[in-house]
C-alpha cells in the first residue's frame, strides 16, 4: 500500500533524525531505521494496530519514545505524525482532518 507522510510529519521525522544524529550519527541512523520499520509494519498490516483517536491508529516504537500516527485510506496510508510521546497530546489532530 502506498504510504504518504503529511508534510509536517515529514518535517518532524527530519528534525528528530537530526536531533539523534547530533548526539551520535549511529543513533540517528538507528532512529530512522526504527521509524522505517514501524511504517513498513503498518503498510503490511494497517488494521493490526490500536485505534488511537478514531479513525486514526498508532504504532509505537519499543526503542524510542515515539509513535507513528496514521489513517488508513482507500488508496493509501496517511502518516499524520511522528509523535514524541512526551509532546502535547492531540497537536496532530488538525492534520488528520486535512487541515
Amino acid at each position: 500500500m502506498k504510504v504518504v507522510l503529511h508534510p509536517e510529519a515529514d518535517a518532524e521525522l527530519s528534525q528528530d533524525v537530526d536531533y539523534y544524529a547530533s548526539i551520535d550519527q549511529e543513533l540517528g541512523d538507528r532512529f530512522l531505521g526504527e521509524i522505517k520499520r514501524l511504517i513498513a509494519e503498518i503498510s503490511m498490516h494497517p488494521r493490526t494496530f490500536r485505534k488511537f483517536d478514531p479513525p486514526t491508529r498508532r504504532h509505537f516504537s519499543t526503542w524510542f519514545p515515539y509513535g507513528v500516527i496514521y489513517l488508513e485510506q482507500p488508496d493509501q496510508l496517511w502518516i499524520v505524525a511522528i509523535m514524541h510521546m512526551k509532546r502535547r497530546p492531540g497537536y496532530w489532530k488538525p492534520r488528520a482532518k486535512g487541515e
